[in-house]
């Protein structure tokens, strides 16, 4: 009566991709599940969930994001629909558009910073109402 639809192998798992200290990307990223980067990214990030930048990682370029903790060095614009969170050992320069923003007593926070209602902003980066017409 309930039949229930199998789970893929990424669900049983969870939905968290990682990239491990020591690696290092050049290029482009793009995933609809959470991200943990503890490597070096040189390139642009897109995922339709949060991404978490380790204290010993690094990336430079643009990222768009639901939501992000950084703990590393970011070089670039970040937009987050929701919450950013930065700790205090990161290091932030660039241009920031998020939702919410919270910043740890310590972090290097050297960056221009536009606070966003989330319901205006699409998760491209464009304004719904705009999004809508197209």
């Amino acid at each position: 009566m309930f039949e229930k639809k199998p789970k893929s192998y990424t669900e049983l798992l969870g939905k968290t991709n990682r990239i491990v200290e020591g690696t290092i990307i050049k290029g482009d990223i793009e995933t609809s599940g959470d991200f943990r980067m503890d490597g070096h990214l040189i390139g642009n990030f897109q995922t339709k969930g949060k991404i978490v930048i380790g204290p010993a990682s690094s990336v430079k370029g643009d990222i768009i994001c639901k939501s992000a903790d950084i703990e590393g060095k970011f070089e670039g614009k970040i937009q987050v629909l929701e919450i950013l969170n930065i700790k205090s050992k990161a290091s932030i320069h660039g241009e920031v558009i998020c939702g919410k923003l919270a910043v740890e007593p310590g972090a290097d926070f050297s960056a221009t910073c536009q606070m966003k209602p989330i319901s205006k902003t699409h998760h491209h980066g464009q304004p719904a109402e705009e999004k809508a017409t197209q």
